[in-house]
């Protein structure tokens, strides 16, 4: 892997979606960098600090969310000259996205009071009355032709259907929940599911014309639903929950077929390699040289020497660390609260709250657990290569953390004092987004060879 140097930044950044661009926040400015070069190609000036950037999806737009301020700015790449400026005035904004034909944007107002829709085209705007939720609750279906927007009124959960070109309301239907969390289309577009609170176990699949295709309720008195997947190839319906397990749903039935327990000790019999990462001190002496304090890397430890870290595969039983959430703190950490599938929907990453530092891969072709990585510190993220089955994590360290169905390896970060807190892939992954707290970097990372084998060795 090669990385670049590393840039400042403070606050969000992100590839444009045609992977030509990155974008990145540094406080009042907007700065867009080429990922061929990293040379500087526009540089914006915002009103107030930027806490949200998004891209358009013809990457000719981008927009900033000033939420102290609070307004929006929309910016073009092609026409710099051009600008735009949305401001609700006391209703406020609380969050803005683009709609699929990126020359509309849809901003949440304050206390969710109305969802609005501004065009780029004709100034007009077209508004959507108590909208459930600020950042949540607005899907688009795959072709970009209709929205899913859910309200709320009379104390009741609606989902409201919108065309994407008129912005009409085409239909809407109530919803059996009691605190709808979020929605999402299918990726075939013929189904949406609903999820309720954490308060109620409760997983709903409507048509786009309003009929319940099937409930969903796994168990009742406690905890229930924290996160929810579609596999990309929209024939499985990851659910993971409060109680610690992973469930998956087929689309044809909508019946559970795959229950996965995140165990604290795992024993034979289990065919899944497990990693667990350890230090590996590398012995040199410096005695005799005279090197300035800022030379010395992020990582070296003076009475160790320069500390690598690498993967041991374990033998069983292995007991991982498990941390119980206390009983009278609200959001209790447990259950799974990251959940990914690979490109190919053959695997899923899971990493169970109560034990942060474990990352569960399971394998959906033969229904077991894959592998499991174990790390020194929780895991931060966790982004599965879009063309590849190839799965990066990181955990707030200076070094990238690799899996695939041939192994796993570590890989340092040369940058000094660069910890990496988060991780994104451009969409064709060539090139990969590192985040430090004040800092960025890129790396380009080297395709897979097509064989099957090819092994953390290489």
């Amino acid at each position: 892997m090669e990385f670049t140097e590393a840039y400042k930044q403070t606050g969000p950044c992100c590839f444009s979606p045609n992977s030509r661009y990155v974008a990145v926040a540094n406080d009042y400015r907007l700065v867009i960098r080429d990922t061929f070069s990293f040379q500087v190609v526009q540089l914006f000036s915002c009103l107030d600090k930027i806490s949200y950037i998004e891209w358009a999806l013809d990457s000719e737009y981008i927009l900033c969310g000033l939420y102290k301020k609070p307004m929006i700015q929309a910016w073009s790449l092609t026409q710099p000259e051009w600008t735009c400026k949305i401001d609700e005035g006391p209703a406020g904004i609380s969050y803005a996205r683009w709609s699929p034909d990126s020359r509309h944007i849809l901003t949440t107002s304050e206390f969710q009071l109305r969802l609005t829709v501004w065009s780029l085209l004709n100034t007009a705007c077209v508004h959507v009355q108590w909208p459930k939720h600020g950042s949540k609750g607005v899907s688009f279906n795959q072709d970009g032709k209709f929205a899913a927007i859910c309200t709320r009124r009379d104390c009741k959960d609606y989902v409201n259907l919108l065309s994407c070109q008129s912005w009409e309301i085409m239909g809407s239907f109530a919803v059996d929940t009691l605190d709808l969390a979020d929605l999402e289309w299918s990726p075939d577009d013929s189904s949406i599911v609903v999820w309720d609170s954490p308060l109620e176990y409760k997983v709903l699949i409507y048509s786009p014309d309003g009929r319940c295709l099937f409930k969903y309720q796994a168990y009742e008195c406690g905890l229930g639903v924290k996160t929810v997947s579609w596999s990309p190839c929209g024939q499985f319906l990851a659910i993971g929950s409060y109680d610690q397990m992973l469930r998956v749903l087929n689309h044809l039935t909508w019946k559970t077929f795959a229950e996965f327990l995140h165990l604290s000790t795992v024993r034979a019999p289990c065919s899944a390699a497990i990693f667990k990462e350890i230090d590996e001190p590398l012995q040199l002496d410096m005695s005799e040289l005279s090197l300035d304090e800022n030379f010395m890397p992020s990582n070296y430890d003076a009475s160790e020497g320069y500390i690598s870290v690498r993967y041991e595969v374990k033998e069983l039983p292995v007991a991982f660390p498990f941390q119980k959430p206390p009983a009278d703190k609200p959001n209790p950490k447990q259950g799974v609260g990251l959940l990914a599938w690979s490109k190919d929907s053959q695997y899923i990453c899971t990493r169970n709250d109560s034990m942060p530092t474990a990352l569960w891969i399971w394998d959906m072709r033969h229904l077991e657990v894959a592998a499991i990585l174990v790390q020194k510190e929780p895991i931060r993220a966790a982004v599965w290569d879009p063309t590849c089955t190839r799965l990066l994590l990181c955990t707030g360290s200076s070094h990238l953390y690799m899996w695939t169905p041939s192994g796993a390896f570590c890989v340092c970060n040369p940058l000094p004092g660069f910890s990496i807190s988060d991780l994104k892939w451009n969409i064709d992954g060539s090139c990969l987004l590192l985040k430090d707290k004040d800092a960025f970097c890129c790396a380009t990372v080297p395709s897979l060879p097509e064989s099957s084998d090819y092994s953390s060795d290489d």
